[in-house]
C-alpha cells in the first residue's frame, strides 16, 4: 500500500490573521469576496464567510448589511485587537497576580522598561498609546 504524505495543517489562526489583515489594509468595509479578492483567490469563498463569522463572534470584526451579505471592518487595529487577547486571557485566571508575575518574569529587558515607562505615564494620568521617547532605543 503506498503511503501518502500528510496534508500540512495552517498553524492555529493563520487564517484569521491574513483576513484581518486584508480588513486593515482596506479603506473600507469589505464583502466576503473582497476579502477573498484580497487575499489572492487562494481560499474558497465559503472558507473566508466562515472565518469572517468566526471573527464576529469573537468580536473582532463588525459587519453592516450590503445587498444579500455582509460587509466587515475590523473593530480595533492590531495592537487593540493583541490588547483585547491578552486581557481576555488574565480574565479567566483566578489568581492574576501570578499570571502577571509570570508574564512579566518572561519579559525581555527592554520590554520590561516599556511596560515601566508606561505604567508610569498611566500613574501621571496619561492614558492611550505609548508617550514620545517611551520605549525607545536606549543610549
Amino acid at each position: 500500500m503506498a503511503e501518502t504524505s500528510p496534508v500540512r495543517r495552517r498553524p492555529a489562526g493563520e487564517l484569521e490573521a491574513s483576513v484581518l489583515a486584508a480588513l486593515w489594509a482596506a479603506e473600507g468595509p469589505l464583502s466576503a469576496a473582497a476579502v477573498q479578492s484580497a487575499l489572492g483567490r487562494r481560499l474558497a469563498r465559503t472558507t473566508v464567510t466562515t472565518i469572517l463569522t468566526r471573527l464576529h463572534d469573537k468580536g473582532a470584526v463588525s459587519r453592516s448589511r450590503a445587498g444579500r451579505g455582509f460587509a466587515y471592518s475590523p473593530i480595533q487595529d492590531s495592537a487593540g485587537l493583541t490588547a483585547r487577547r491578552m486581557r481576555q486571557e488574565l480574565d479567566k485566571q483566578h489568581d492574576r497576580g501570578t499570571a502577571l508575575a509570570r508574564f512579566v518574569s518572561q519579559l525581555t529587558r527592554e520590554d520590561e522598561e516599556l511596560l515601566r515607562n508606561l505604567l508610569g505615564a498611566a500613574g501621571d494620568g496619561v492614558r492611550g498609546g505609548p508617550q514620545p521617547g517611551v520605549g525607545g532605543p536606549r543610549p
